[in-house]
């Protein structure tokens, strides 16, 4: 029962969260979400929409912002 509710809870996130990533592959999307609902889980903190979708943007935000700018053609 907890596996339903923990994927009605990642599916909509995932979701909005593909919408504005669109250069990160679903995947990982998806893997990032799960990793935020399984550390809610761990610490004992309440995995709401709200939290995990604030959380997986900024590590998402991460994930693009390290990746290395495109070269230049010389």
């Amino acid at each position: 029962m907890l596996a339903l509710a923990t994927r009605f809870l990642r599916e909509p996130v995932s979701h909005r969260l593909a919408e504005e990533f669109l250069t990160v592959p679903v995947d990982t999307i998806d893997r990032c979400v799960a990793d935020v609902c399984a550390c809610a889980q761990h610490l004992g903190i309440t995995a709401t929409p709200e939290i995990v979708e604030r959380i997986a943007r900024e590590h998402l935000l991460a994930i693009v912002n390290s990746a290395p700018p495109p070269r230049t053609p010389r």
